[in-house]
């Protein structure tokens, strides 16, 4: 049984220039044979898990991942059906309600403040960076942060509600250089926490709430690597929350990682072990979900950044993980190092984008003027 799956691991992953205990760096050394039916009958979970058992390991997993994708072998190997009953949830209920809003703070934000405070820039921002003209993560954070200053227009004194607030990059920096009142909102109690303590004497303020509780009335709206939790189910009620928050003549800019596909279900093993319930938009979902109630002003594509932001934060968290390590286990590392490796091999493939895109409610007279 163990050859069958082995020959027929070999078939697949010979379409992507991978062997098995192969010389080259992107490779795999298999460890344990029942790795080969693992990966053949779980697809993307078999992978990751057994990774995790260390039962393959590879010199640059990012560059195997990038193999991979860019082969598509995703779409050529059929999901078994407990993959597909284990996902169903996604098809039949609503994964991401106002009851289930709260996992992904308590899975994944909430893991520890230190472990993000290690892996980040100093600002501590958890989304692509923008590399244009930065030779180091801080500057490129920064580089981004002033991007979506600029293409928001700020100006002194606007009220500005930050959806997805993490611990407040965006809205500290908003308020140190445009002089902004700022409302962040988080489903995350750790974030809360520290970004209170970091914001302290500015006008930024930190809400532990759902979007969908939000009410009052903004100038500028913006929501950073927030929308990628919400589920295809709730896309409409976000932007419709949005529209009634927004000022008629206000700006809304959405910061999201994109799908080139359409899906409504997201990778299982991200599912299991990082963002519970999380999933990417396409295209053609942001634009039914936005239909009718914004003007699409710009839309900026800058995904091959989120490669370099990723091994950046990978060297971060490989460099640090001995002032770390007493607080989680082996396991945990070699799940972080799958998720940060396999991810920048994943936009470096371009199968993933990152997008800004700036909104208004009907129009600026005139035109808008894109900021790069």
């Amino acid at each position: 049984m163990s050859l069958r799956y082995r020959k027929m691991a070999e078939e697949v992953l010979n379409l992507a220039g991978v062997k098995i205990n192969g010389s080259n760096p992107w490779d795999i050394q298999v460890k344990d044979e029942r790795f080969y039916k693992r990966a053949i009958s779980e697809v993307e979970l078999g992978m990751g898990e057994s990774f995790m058992d260390g039962w393959w390991d590879g010199e640059n997993i990012d560059t195997l991942i990038f193999r991979l994708v860019r082969a598509d072998l995703q779409e050529k190997l059929r999901r078994n059906y407990k993959i597909t009953f284990q996902l169903a949830g996604f098809y039949l209920i609503n994964m991401q309600s106002r009851r289930k809003a709260f996992e992904v703070g308590e899975k994944h934000y909430d893991l520890g403040n230190d472990l993000f405070q290690l892996m980040l820039d100093k600002r501590m921002n958890y989304s692509c960076a923008y590399w244009k003209d930065a030779n180091s993560l801080d500057d490129a954070q920064e580089n981004k942060l002033d991007l979506i200053c600029r293409k928001l227009n700020l100006k002194s004194g606007m009220k500005l509600l930050d959806i997805g607030c993490g611990w407040g990059a965006f809205g500290k920096y908003a308020a140190e250089k445009y002089n902004v009142n700022v409302v962040g909102i988080t489903v995350s109690k750790e974030q809360v926490e520290l970004g209170i303590k970091l914001c302290k004497d500015l006008p930024v303020e930190f809400r532990l709430m759902d979007y969908r509780a939000v009410s009052e009335k903004f100038d500028r709206i913006v929501s950073v690597g927030m929308i990628e939790h919400v589920g295809y189910k709730n896309y409409r009620t976000f932007f419709e929350g949005a529209h009634k928050c927004l000022n008629d003549n206000g700006l809304f800019l959405l910061h999201t990682i994109g799908e080139i596909r359409s899906t409504k279900y997201v990778d299982a093993w991200t599912h299991k072990y990082i963002f519970p319930n999380g999933m990417l938009p396409s295209i053609a979902q942001l634009g039914r979900a936005i239909e009718g109630l914004f003007v699409m002003e710009d839309w900026h594509n800058f995904g091959a950044d989120y490669d370099k932001t990723l091994m950046a934060w990978y060297d971060n968290f490989k460099n640090s993980w001995n002032k770390i390590k007493n607080k989680y286990d082996e396991r945990f590392y070699r799940m972080w190092k799958y998720f940060l490796l396999s991810s920048a091999g994943s936009f470096r493939a371009r199968h993933n984008q990152l997008w800004q895109i700036v909104l208004s409610k009907n129009g600026i007279l005139g035109g808008y003027s894109s900021v790069r």
